[in-house]
């Protein structure tokens, strides 16, 4: 199913998904599921999981780099112009999300109010 809403990904982030997929072996209809779940510090936060097929009700895009993306109808009124990267740091490496929807966040950056 395609919807109108819009996700994007970063070359890096395309990058270390496929990484990610080719290290665990997944088959070739596999995806990035990109998630919405309540909690973390500042309501709501963000989950990404390998998976080898979408479920029935699944919203799916194909990105750029020949990512496949899954996205559950609850995270995806969440999730409108998003931006996935990955970023390494002094301080570490990881997925950031750029989230116009957003009204606030906290440092760790997987999580955010609306």
């Amino acid at each position: 199913m395609q919807t109108s809403i819009k996700i994007e990904i970063s070359s890096a982030a395309a990058a270390k998904v496929q990484s990610f997929m080719e290290e665990h072996g997944a088959d070739e209809g596999a995806g990035l599921r990109v998630a919405v779940l309540p909690g973390g510090c500042s309501g709501f936060q963000y989950g990404l999981n390998i998976e080898d097929t979408p479920e029935e009700d699944d919203e799916i895009f194909d990105l750029q780099d020949g990512i496949r993306v899954f996205v559950d109808p609850f995270s995806a009124q969440y999730l409108e112009g998003v931006q996935i990267d990955y970023v390494t740091t002094m301080m570490g490496s990881g997925f950031t999300f750029k989230n116009p929807a957003a009204s606030g966040g906290c440092g760790c950056g997987s999580s955010f109010t609306i």
